[in-house]
């Protein structure tokens, strides 16, 4: 007597598959387009062996866990710096050290400041921003824990694509507060790499994941 081959949830597996094509992506696997693609085909399978597919000639993925922050001596970081954009533009990225107190002012004008590839101190590091007719973006990595308290006036101040901490009780805090009128503050996590739009996309599919299928 043969023994049935056990019964895979459809929608179970579509879930799966539908995360790994993210992590492919996360991963430069695949492009957004190809990402896109694949999501579609992934929505509209109606078999195992057609969602099943979709993923059969990706490379194998590498093990993901939360990257450690990189931690300087506390000797080594600085105690305040300034960040100014007034009817202009200004941009912090790259390998930097973010100072203990980092106050940002944009009037008429733009600044972003990512922190993807940035050094931190122990402890917390605060970030005070005033923005007014003007937009500040801020970019933070995976794995980094992000307190943010702001207040808009006409404008917007947002914290989108929140991500797990680190669990270490001493891992490095990023504290960011402020007030933006007819202004905006945008806080983001992204994958090291990767762009506003493909950001968003892959937050979207996170939610309709998340709201259910």
């Amino acid at each position: 007597m043969n023994t049935p081959h056990p019964i895979v949830p459809l929608e179970s597996t579509r879930e799966r598959t539908i995360k790994t094509l993210c992590t492919h992506f996360a991963q430069d696997h695949i492009d957004a387009a190809e990402l896109e693609v694949r999501l579609d085909r992934a929505h509209q399978a109606t078999t195992l062996a057609e969602i099943e597919a979709l993923v059969a000639d990706l490379p194998a993925l590498q093990a993901t866990t939360l990257s450690p922050v990189p931690l300087v001596h506390a000797t080594e970081v600085p105690d305040r710096r300034m960040v100014v954009a007034i009817m202009g533009g200004t941009v912090r990225k790259g390998t930097w050290t973010a100072p203990r107190q980092l106050h940002v002012l944009a009037v008429m004008g733009g600044a972003e400041l990512d922190f993807r590839e940035a050094q931190f101190g122990p402890g917390v590091t605060t970030v005070t921003v005033f923005a007014a007719m003007g937009g500040v973006e801020i970019i933070v990595p995976q794995g980094l824990r992000v307190e943010s308290d702001g207040f808009a006036l006409m404008g917007g101040f947002e914290h989108s694509g929140g991500s797990p901490a680190s669990p270490d009780p001493s891992a490095p805090v990023l504290r960011i507060s402020g007030l933006a009128i007819m202004g905006g503050v945008d806080i983001q996590v992204r994958l090291p790499g990767e762009s506003a739009r493909d950001a968003k996309r892959r937050l979207r599919e996170v939610r309709r994941l998340q709201r259910g299928m």
